[in-house]
């Protein structure tokens, strides 16, 4: 009988303290005082055109429809938490040629994104450095009817981002 119930109470005690799940940003419920977050432009450290633009207006729009937050597009001061982000790296790769002209017929864009939402008094609330994503798509092969695929691909990416980010900030772990 003892036996038994010291197996019980060992295995409480290891399930109790084990180790939990934590995603790299380590998200944390946001404190009850904030009501609204000022979202300003995006940084953008890089040579891609616009990135910043689409991926502050894919965090804007996920923010608005999925949290009851108080959005603010720039920060003014009125704010309880600004969100500050910084576009660190883009970069297009060819993933994929043809075997007939030795093109690439595919290739993977890479965004790299580092985050911090700050509270009024300075302390950080949510910080991740290391946001990266990553999407395909086919090249044109045809001249005549070439058009841009890159555009629709970062256009998902900031998509991603911005739900994977928002959840971050949303989900405790």
């Amino acid at each position: 009988m003892r036996i038994k119930l010291a197996f019980v109470c060992v295995t409480a005690v290891a399930a109790l303290t084990a180790c939990g799940y934590h995603t790299a940003g380590h998200s944390t419920r946001l404190p009850q005082g904030i009501n609204s977050i000022a979202v300003p432009a995006f940084e953008n450290k890089t040579h891609s055109y616009r990135i910043e633009q689409v991926l502050t207006a894919a965090v804007m729009r996920e923010l608005v429809t999925r949290t009851k937050y108080h959005i603010v597009p720039a920060d003014d001061g009125t704010a309880d938490a600004v969100l500050h982000a910084q576009v660190l790296s883009t970069a297009a790769a060819p993933l994929t040629y043809d075997s007939k002209t030795g093109r690439a017929s595919s290739e993977v864009v890479t965004v790299t994104v580092a985050v911090k939402l700050v509270a009024r008094s300075g302390s950080v609330l949510y910080e991740n450095r290391n946001y990266t994503f990553r999407d395909e798509y086919q090249v044109s092969r045809e001249i005549t009817s070439f058009f841009e695929e890159e555009s629709p691909a970062l256009e998902r990416i900031a998509r991603d981002f911005a739900s994977a980010m928002v959840s971050d900030l949303l989900e405790a772990f």
